[in-house]
């Protein structure tokens, strides 16, 4: 009996573990079925939303040109690299001024201003009498010597008579002869005191300065200050203190171009005079160019000077902001046509002398090179690039 109890209490056991598993895997059947139904909804839907993607992007091509090309390749613009002449200056500041500057002084030590003959503003010639000079003494003194001579010239003309008839000796007839000569020398340098007096242009030229008045002392000079200035604008020239530096880059002949910013007039000139020495001031020496004469150029006027120090005839030359620098050097971007397109290449160059914007470029760089000038920014060798 209890074998047979248990023997049934073993079948309803497996019973039950039979049916149980029946069930799990039924609802497992049902449960892969409902993913497998969503899965194909979601993968249908997509396929809508790629179709309507696709479309979108298709009419955004066709409305947007730029954004195409973006996507073929950035941006640029070129210039074609050609040879032309490069000139580099010394850029300096300068003054005018004038060959014939005149000093006025009298030729004697001075004296008192009798009368005045020209005033400021006036243009003089050479030789012109400018002033005169108070002669009174002078001009006594040769009436004292005139009284002298005649009376000199009498005792002389009186011992030759007497030496004619044998009177009288040689010396009081030398000794009379010798009283006329000194006298007539005394009498010519009195005339010449007098000449003295009269004060001329030495130069012919516009009398810039006249600070002589009647009545005062005429020496030339007041204090530091000439009294009477005439200046002379027909020879004029630029004079330039040069930095020592640049002593073997400057020569007698090379090119000046001068601008005076005051009367915005520009001249071009060449070196005509370089000192022989350096200035321990300054540190700098002075050089000369010539000027075309000009009423509105004044002396002292304020010159900028730029001297041309270095030429290079058919150079390549290129603005400087396209020039870059890595840890290898400069370079610059150009633009090739390759069997995929057009793409931009990096090209390592060797720069020379820079002016204002331009630098030269002294290896490198090929005529009909083409220069990448705008969109440069970010560029990476090989990158592809659409032309603007």
């Amino acid at each position: 009996m209890k074998r047979s109890f248990t023997n049934i209490i073993a079948v309803a056991l497996l019973a039950t573990l039979a049916i149980a598993c029946g069930t799990s895997q039924k609802e497992q059947a049902g449960q892969l079925g409902e993913k497998k139904a969503e899965l194909a909804k979601l993968q249908a839907e997509s396929a809508t939303l790629l179709e309507k993607i696709t479309l979108l992007e298709s009419e955004i091509a066709k409305l947007d040109t730029a954004a195409a090309k973006v996507e073929t390749g950035k941006l640029i613009s070129v210039v074609a690299v050609a040879p032309q002449d490069f000139n580099h200056y010394i850029e300096l500041q300068g003054r005018v001024d004038a060959d014939d500057i005149s000093y006025v002084t009298p030729r004697g030590m001075g004296g008192q201003v009798k009368a005045l003959y020209v005033k400021q503003g006036d243009v003089v010639s050479k030789g012109q009498l400018l002033l005169k000079l108070d002669d009174r003494i002078a001009n006594q003194q040769l009436e004292q010597l005139k009284t002298q001579l005649n009376f000199a010239e009498d005792i002389y003309k009186r011992r030759q008579n007497l030496w004619k008839q044998g009177i009288g000796s040689e010396v009081e007839l030398l000794s009379a002869k010798n009283n006329v000569d000194n006298l007539n020398k005394q009498m010519e340098l009195v005339k010449e005191q007098i000449s003295m007096t009269n004060v001329y242009a030495e130069v012919s030229g516009f009398v810039n300065t006249m600070n002589a008045r009647v009545g005062q002392v005429f020496q030339g000079v007041s204090g530091v200050t000439p009294d009477i200035t005439i200046i002379n604008t027909s020879r004029l020239k630029v004079i330039t203190d040069v930095p020592e530096n640049y002593l073997s880059k400057v020569n007698k002949g090379s090119r000046v171009e001068i601008s005076i910013p005051d009367i915005s007039k520009n001249f071009s000139s060449n070196i005509s005079f370089i000192s022989a020495s350096i200035n321990p001031a300054s540190r700098g020496f002075a050089t000369e160019a010539r000027l075309p004469a000009d009423a509105s150029l004044k002396p002292n006027q304020l010159a900028l000077v730029r001297i041309l120090d270095y030429a290079a005839p058919s150079a390549m030359v290129v603005p400087v902001n396209l020039v870059q620098s890595d840890e290898k050097g400069k370079y610059v971007f150009v633009a090739v046509t390759e069997k995929n397109g057009m793409v931009a290449r990096k090209k390592p160059v060797i720069v020379g002398q820079v002016q204002g914007e331009q630098v030269e470029i002294k290896m490198g760089l090929s005529a009909g090179d083409q220069l990448v000038a705008q969109g440069y920014q970010g560029l990476y060798d090989g990158q592809k690039v659409v032309l603007n």
